[in-house]
């Protein structure tokens, strides 16, 4: 498995966890849901507080996660939006790839 496979998968898990609680799972209301940080980390367990119209806008496109800032990978994901406590980045190349193929959305 290559660098880039293990740096996306660990955002896909981050980012399943997310799915998990935009669909009600874990406790909290609008505004300022408390959100996983999806960066590819092995371990992180920061909190972003987004709203769920938010979150919904990072997950319009499979490539796009939402990370603290300082969280970003430049090699493998490029920064699309900044915001208020959370960027949103999205992945390029392999990472990409893994990233819409592992989507549960798709």
């Amino acid at each position: 498995m290559t660098r880039d496979q293990i740096l996306a998968g660990n955002e896909a898990v981050h980012r399943s966890i997310n799915e998990a609680i935009e669909r009600g799972q874990w406790p909290g209301e609008e505004p300022g849901t408390p959100f996983r940080c999806e960066c590819a980390r092995r371990g992180c367990t920061a909190m972003l507080a987004l709203t769920r119209a938010q979150y919904e806008s990072v997950r319009a496109d499979p490539r796009h996660f939402v990370v603290l800032p300082g969280h970003q990978q430049p090699d493998i994901e490029d920064v699309v939006e900044v915001a208020s406590g959370y960027v949103v980045v999205e992945k390029r190349g392999e990472s990409g790839r893994v990233a819409e193929a592992t989507d549960p959305r798709s």
